[in-house]
């Protein structure tokens, strides 16, 4: 079904109006679509590059929007489906310890999962469940999907087809070890 769903989307990126079928998927990923921008995104570009900076543009805001809609499905569902579960099994005084925790490293979150293959709808709904402020969490999803998706804009813009095989295939890897990196330098700093 996946695969299906992706060749559809391929075949997408030459319709005339793939502008606004990409600010769909990109605002659905955010929230409960398996299947990210990118797949869209990429064949767009590399069929016109000179608009690669506005098809960026366009998947940023509607991620941004997408994901702020995730935050909302975790804000309002969070009291009928999720608290009823940790009551039933006992675990509403983790959930507090657990909200706290994340609220303080909610920002990186946010980050983390905005740039790399992690599912960033998880935690728009993570973040809307334990009550993230709005604020860092529209602005930490801002700064992370608009990186994502220039440095994918500007990688086709520059380099053309040939990089596509490098962005489908290890773009999420670099990202997640650029990550990996960066955290590690922050636990560096705080520990030594």
């Amino acid at each position: 079904m996946i695969r299906t769903l992706y060749d559809w989307m391929i075949r997408q990126a030459d319709h005339p109006r793939a502008l606004w079928l990409l600010a769909f998927v990109a605002f659905i990923e955010s929230s409960v679509f398996p299947i990210p921008p990118d797949i869209l995104m990429i064949p767009m570009i590399i069929a016109a590059p000179r608009k690669a900076f506005v098809i960026a543009g366009v998947a940023t805001v509607a991620s941004v929007i997408g994901g702020m809609f995730g935050y909302w499905i975790g804000a309002v569902f969070f009291d009928q489906i999720g608290l009823p579960v940790l009551e039933f099994y006992g675990k509403t005084g983790d959930f507090e310890t657990f909200r706290q925790t994340y609220n303080d490293w909610g920002a990186w979150a946010v980050l983390i999962a905005g740039v790399t293959p992690f599912p960033y709808k998880v935690i728009t709904i993570l973040s809307g469940s334990t009550g993230l402020d709005i604020v860092v969490f529209t602005l930490a999803s801002i700064v992370a999907r608009g990186v994502r998706f220039f440095i994918v804009a500007a990688l086709l813009w520059k380099f053309g087809a040939p990089i596509r095989d490098f962005i489908e295939r290890r773009l999420g890897l670099m990202f997640t070890l650029f990550v990996i990196a960066l955290l590690a330098g922050f636990v560096l700093i705080r520990y030594i």
